[in-house]
């Protein structure tokens, strides 16, 4: 035997110890024994807590590795090009092109052109006769659509100016309102301007050129953020109609997205309808800025959203996006091999299907049969991922803070929890599936900061807010981008003369 033996993880024993032990009888070894055994087993249990830890901690990086846009939170853009696309819809059984019944945009001849070109015939045929003397029988006639020349079209106005024969005083004619300086640029341009940069997301940079190499105008960065600046003004009053509009709506879509305004994070607020879009930019994302946006605060309908706790606290009526909730399901089915997951997904596509097709029927409400069975499945469903997912047990240490109860047990009690609000799309036909409403409006908010990466002031991110409510709100109501931004510089938004 060494000088030394060890315990509790390489620590030694001093041999002095061990023949004390030995000298001292049997009593002393069997208690030496069972403090070893002690020992181990304590360091044991902490070397058992470790590796668990462990093993929850790579459990937790592996499902962060596999989640992406199909089944969870993440936006698209994040996947990358490793991952191949998700394929949502299923594979359709007809061929690929136009279907039996579609228009098609194909060109048409118009009856009457803007420009004839007559292309002559050679003077003899093929045969050797002479065509000189022949009269022209018919025309094979062919359509070119392009576009014309664009070049800048320079308007003077002359006010007359006349003497006074009485008093002998200059009395000059007034200019139209919108011509106030010497030299200045015309509602198109100012159209064109807002329509590329607002519209079409151009940076000031790219936009400058685009300016310059299609229509030969060369404006500075001042001038096209003077044009936005106004452009907003304008528009103010119209702005605050679209709000007043989606306040007083039976159902109204609610999201935020992240920015960046002077190199710091800022958030766009969004709340949409199927005809309206309002947007408002703050340095908050809950209760503060909602108070301020000033939609939710006397709002009455129904309110979707993706369940954010702010939104919880106005109104009583909500709706929670399913879209989110499949992935979420998706999630636990691939990653955990959960069939109450899969089988909650399937039935509320298959339920949404029943509300489409009872729609199309020009139904307003599913049968009070089927409505019961829909909640019992639901429920039946939610009791079996409880037992799947029990909640942890109490830690052997008290300690401070909301105990954690994992990804699964999570959505599993929020779903019941909210259940009335999950299912609400079943009782009432005008709240729809999920919240792609709002959500396809943030989008492009997306892609303009993807684009510019930032904006430079909190004035032009307003304006930008400003002028997004009123261009997404035309489009909702098929108004024409270009004539309803020109109407903006007449002084006469299209909006207002909607009904």
């Amino acid at each position: 035997m060494g000088r030394e033996s060890s315990f509790a993880g390489g620590r030694p024993i001093p041999r002095e110890k061990i023949l004390a032990a030995y000298r001292a009888g049997p009593e002393a070894i069997v208690s030496l024994i069972q403090y070893l055994q002690d020992m181990y087993e304590g360091e044991l249990h902490a070397l058992q807590a470790q590796v668990e830890a462990h093993a929850q901690q790579l459990r937790q990086l592996q499902e962060r590795l596999h989640t992406d846009s199909h089944n969870s939170s993440k936006p698209p853009s994040s996947d990358g090009m490793a991952r191949r696309p998700y394929q949502k819809r299923p594979k359709s059984k007809r061929k690929p092109g136009g279907q039996p019944g579609h228009e098609g945009m194909s060109l048409k001849r118009v009856a009457v052109p803007d420009r004839v070109v007559v292309h002559r015939t050679r003077n003899r045929c093929r045969c050797g006769c002479s065509l000189r003397g022949q009269a022209v029988a018919d025309y094979e006639r062919r359509q070119v659509f392009d576009l014309p020349a664009v070049q800048v079209e320079v308007t003077e106005h002359r006010a007359e100016v006349k003497r006074c024969p009485g008093c002998g005083r200059e009395v000059v004619a007034e200019f139209p309102a919108d011509v106030q300086y010497v030299v200045q640029y015309g509602q198109r341009v100012h159209a064109a301007t807002i329509y590329l940069k607002d519209y079409g997301l151009l940076p000031y940079g790219r936009l400058r050129q685009v300016m310059q190499d299609l229509f030969g105008v060369r404006l500075s960065g001042g001038t096209l953020a003077q044009i936005e600046q106004d452009c907003a003004k304008r528009l103010q009053e119209t702005v605050e109609q679209i709000r007043r509009e989606v306040a007083a709506a039976a159902v109204v879509h609610f999201d935020e997205t992240g920015v960046r305004v002077e190199g710091k994070l800022a958030w766009l607020h969004g709340a949409s309808t199927r005809e309206a879009t309002y947007y408002q930019i703050h340095r908050r994302r809950g209760s503060e800025a909602i108070d301020a946006i000033g939609v939710l605060g006397s709002f009455t309908g129904v309110s979707v959203h993706d369940g954010w706790t702010s939104y919880a606290g106005y109104g009583e009526l909500h709706a929670l996006c399913n879209a989110h909730h499949l992935r979420e399901l998706t999630f636990l089915w691939e990653e955990r091999r959960q069939r109450w997951a899969l089988a909650l997904a399937t039935e509320l596509r298959r339920w949404k299907h029943l509300v489409d097709l009872a729609k199309a029927r020009g139904q307003d409400h599913l049968a009070a049969a089927t409505l019961r069975k829909i909640e019992h499945r639901y429920g039946q469903l939610l009791h079996i991922g409880m037992r799947a997912n029990p909640p942890p047990p109490p830690p052997n240490r008290p300690r401070r803070g909301r105990r954690k109860k994992g990804k699964a047990r999570s959505l599993v009690d929020r779903l019941w929890d909210n259940r009335e609000h999950v299912l609400r799309f079943v009782h009432d036909f005008r709240v729809p599936f999920d919240n792609n409403v709002v959500e396809r409006d943030l989008r492009m908010m997306k892609v303009q900061q993807k684009i510019s990466g930032t904006f430079r002031s909190w004035r032009g991110a307003e304006a930008f807010a400003t002028i997004r409510t009123y261009l997404s709100t035309i489009r909702k109501r098929g108004i024409n981008v270009i004539e309803g931004i020109l109407s903006i510089f007449s002084g006469d938004p299209l909006l207002a003369q909607q009904p």
